[in-house]
């Protein structure tokens, strides 16, 4: 299938561009293309999400950054049983 990349970093994050990606996405399946969506911002993706068209719309899920886990380190100085001084 053919691809139709369109690049969205100019629009804003808001319902009339949320409805000119869902209307373009329309007419691409029906003439028989693929809409790739380019250079979303964060705000735009988020309210792609929000909405639930992440899929409609071919926007990847956002993937968080590999948390570290820090190991802490707890040093006993009495038993559980131990009144505190």
């Amino acid at each position: 299938m053919l691809r139709l990349s369109c690049d969205v970093g100019a629009l804003p994050a808001d319902g009339l561009a949320l409805d000119a990606l869902a209307r373009l996405r329309l007419a691409a399946r029906r003439a028989g293309l693929e809409l790739e969506i380019c250079n979303a911002s964060h705000e735009l993706c988020c309210l792609i999400r929000f909405t639930g068209l992440e899929e409609v719309l071919g926007v990847e899920p956002e993937r968080e950054a590999e948390e570290r886990e820090e190991r802490l380190h707890v040093e006993e100085e009495g038993e559980l049983g131990d009144p505190a001084s």
